[in-house]
């Protein structure tokens, strides 16, 4: 009975947040699990098979995702097999934000292609003075929950990213990354390991 009552709850909830939604430059057809709002004047596609939400994971019946495309430039590009969690939410005003093949986020995670203000004291109420950088997730990229990845950062390819780190710079591949502000830690091992 409870997972019945799950599902449309959950239903109820994918409803009310496509209405909520504002931006018609949507592309593909993501597998929607946890309520996703999309917004903005940019576009936003999902290559092949995405999937956003996951049960049973923090947040399923108590957040959602939110993807904003802000400007008309804006771009949110999605490869497929690509996993986002709840409650996460990716914000482009920027050159936009890509996120490559087979790639995984943790629930609760912060990505963003641009500082939305200026950092001057009399001009931070103006976004037009606001720094914006492309990010680039390249494929297979692990990240945990609660991270925040900033304007202008590559995360290359096979990485991974631990909980809660905050990635400020561009990080290389095949390796692990944690803390804030984020380190590189020991590379990863990329050849299977043999019994």
């Amino acid at each position: 009975m409870s997972d019945r009552l799950i599902h449309l709850y959950q239903r109820f909830r994918r409803l009310q947040y496509r209405f909520l939604s504002n931006n018609s430059n949507v592309e593909g057809r993501p597998n929607i699990n946890q309520p996703t709002q999309f917004v903005g004047k940019g576009r936003i596609t999902f290559k092949g098979n995405v999937n956003l939400g996951y049960f049973p994971s923090p947040f399923y019946l108590n957040g959602y995702i939110y993807l904003e495309a802000r400007s008309t430039g804006s771009v949110i590009e999605i490869e497929d097999g690509v996993w986002i969690n709840n409650n996460s939410f990716i914000i482009s005003d920027g050159p936009g934000v890509f996120i490559g093949k087979n790639t995984l986020l943790g629930a609760n995670c912060e990505i963003m292609d641009s500082d939305f203000h200026d950092t001057h004291p009399e001009r931070r109420s103006d976004s037009t003075g606001a720094r914006t950088g492309k990010v680039v997730i390249e494929e297979n990229v692990m990240i945990g929950s609660n991270v925040k990845i900033l304007r202008g950062v590559r995360v290359g390819k096979n990485t991974i990213i631990a909980n809660g780190t905050v990635v400020t710079r561009s990080v290389p591949e095949n390796v692990i990354v944690f803390g804030n502000p984020a380190k590189v830690g020991m590379p990863l091992a990329t050849e299977p390991s043999v019994a």
